[in-house]
């Protein structure tokens, strides 16, 4: 396979270690934890993982481990990095002993049930070390939830003698290894199981597990694009660009992105929910900023939107729900409606308020909400194109505002939506050593005999060598939750803080940023050079840890 420069260059990158895991290691014991929320319904449900103590690692004089054999499962959406947690693992397991052996379950979950693996031997890791993408094993979105699922999975386990299964993954994924964890502890099954924090949204953190990995190379790439976007604006100066980002839980990801590149508009999806606003007064907001840069002569902006706003609106959220209902069980009846009656059709069958908010919605947005179901007939929200949906509604808002006298700009539209663009670049140094270090961590939670557990990464706005590195309970991070009418247990997600130090400094600048043009531009991602250009963090995470 034929190899770019920049490939050939990253593959003799040796990510930097914390300087704790740069030698022999043990385990010192903290605090006992407790979940995040339901306390004594987890601990009912996870009796065998539940209330597990901190974990440190700190110097010791040596190290002596067994022969391991280790599983690794990619699982869920891709995210850049996870080569080298495959190669972080693989390098702490020979490091522990040179017979250990890395097996590499392939596309996901799935290819545990179905016993679908390969050996990653030294010859297979070294290919993709510092690469971005899946590609290794490859990924899939098979949930780890039913008790068939894990005794298949158990067998194949058992006949490759594997000591552990690492499962590399977001929220869900990693809730599915507590599971997991809990279910091999429960009937002695001798497998440990160590989950690993994975999302490109940004949403799987707290005080002890910092950022997951990708969101930083992520961030970078559409930080890039955007900036670049910008400086075409500012040239041509006859565009309004509307561009949504990845992102549908939480606005993580448009938040970064603003703080990098000082966009004139970047609507928070968790802001919207927590002033409830309507559809009407996000598209207003958005209207008044392009009248008040058309009074300084500037007919050209940037708006950022994240991925899952629509579903932040309480309006919108509250027509969803009734159109899932009411076409869950008029299925037929509607399909027999002719295509040109199916919109007045459904505003007739709709709560007065519901149909108000429909009838509001340009045409195309209103048949993908009645039109494009998923299988369980719910809306596919991410589908919906919402950087169009605004820029027609603002477009509509400042003609009547032109009518009325109080506008007398020109408005055009352009529309973009990165998201594939950034779940598998190459990592950047930051995720490169972040995820390294991880995978490493992995694997002496593994010879320490821990399951249920993460590593975690910390003070990482700080040199690598002045990491700390342990691990922590993953049921530390769960609550209850109603997922498909019952209540289960899942990782809370991590939604932007509107009390928080990156939401403050963002709001500090936005009336700023929106009636000047103060573009930022940030460039490719750098692997080479000062520190201070290829080895940043995200602005989000410095703010957090009050490194700006």
């Amino acid at each position: 396979m034929k190899k770019s420069a920049l490939q050939l260059a990253r593959a003799s990158y040796q990510p930097k270690l914390p300087q704790v895991l740069r030698s022999a290691v043990k385990i010192e014991e903290g605090a006992l934890t407790q979940s995040a929320a339901d306390q004594e319904a987890i601990k009912e449900l996870f009796p065998n993982t539940y209330g597990m103590p901190m974990l440190k690692f700190v110097p010791a004089d040596k190290v002596e481990s067994k022969p391991l054999n280790v599983g690794v499962i990619l699982s869920g959406g891709q995210a850049p990095g996870g080569h080298n947690v495959i190669s972080g693992l693989f390098d702490g397991l020979k490091m522990l002993n040179p017979a250990s052996r890395l097996y590499g379950f392939l596309m996901g979950p799935d290819g545990l049930v179905k016993h679908n693996y390969r050996e990653l031997t030294a010859e297979v890791v070294d290919e993709y070390r510092n690469t971005g993408g899946f590609d290794m094993i490859g990924s899939g979105r098979t949930k780890l939830e039913t008790k068939e699922q894990f005794d298949k999975g158990l067998e194949i386990l058992k006949k490759l003698e594997i000591n552990a299964l690492v499962i590399i993954g977001g929220d869900d994924s990693n809730t599915n290894a507590c599971v997991l964890a809990e279910y091999y502890a429960s009937i002695n099954a001798g497998v440990q199981v160590i989950g690993c924090p994975k999302t490109i949204d940004g949403d799987l953190k707290n005080e002890m597990i910092e950022t997951s990995f990708g969101f930083d190379t992520a961030c970078k790439v559409y930080a890039e694009v955007v900036g670049n976007i910008e400086r075409d604006c500012d040239s041509a100066r006859k565009y309004y660009h509307f561009i949504k980002l990845m992102g549908r839980s939480a606005s993580h990801i448009a938040l970064e992105v603003a703080l990098q590149v000082q966009p004139n508009i970047c609507i928070i999806s968790e802001e919207v929910e927590a002033k409830k606003q309507s559809l009407d007064e996000v598209v207003t907001d958005i209207a008044n900023v392009v009248v008040k840069r058309a009074e300084n002569g500037c007919n050209y902006g940037i708006v950022l939107i994240p991925e899952g706003l629509i579903e932040f609106i309480p309006e919108i959220k509250s027509l969803i729900s009734e159109l899932n209902d009411f076409l869950a069980h008029n299925a037929a009846e509607f399909a027999a409606v002719e295509e040109a009656n199916q919109r007045q059709y459904i505003i007739d069958h709709l709560s007065e308020a519901n149909a108000k908010v429909y009838a509001s919605l340009p045409e195309g947005v209103a048949r993908q909400l009645s039109l494009d179901r998923d299988p369980h007939g719910n809306v596919q929200v991410s589908l919906i194109e919402t950087e169009k949906l605004l820029s027609e509604m603002v477009g509509n808002k400042l003609d009547e505002w032109k009518a009325a006298g109080k506008y007398n700009g020109k408005f055009a539209a352009q529309h973009h939506f990165f998201g594939y663009e950034g779940r598998c670049a190459a990592p950047s140094n930051y995720d490169a050593d972040y995820c390294y270090s991880l995978g490493y961590a992995a694997s002496l939670l593994i010879a320490a005999g821990k399951t249920g557990y993460m590593p975690s990464i910390r003070h990482t706005t700080r040199p690598a060598e002045e990491w700390l590195a342990g691990g922590i309970p993953v049921t530390m991070m769960m609550n209850m939750e109603r997922r498909h009418g019952q209540m289960k247990p899942v990782i809370k997600k991590a939604l932007v803080e509107l009390d928080g130090a990156p939401f403050k400094a963002f709001a500090a600048k936005r009336e700023a940023w929106a009636s000047e043009t103060e573009y930022v531009f940030p460039g490719p991602i750098q692997y080479y050079g000062p520190r201070e250009v290829c080895d940043q963090p995200t602005m989000t995470l410095r703010y957090e840890l009050g490194d700006l």
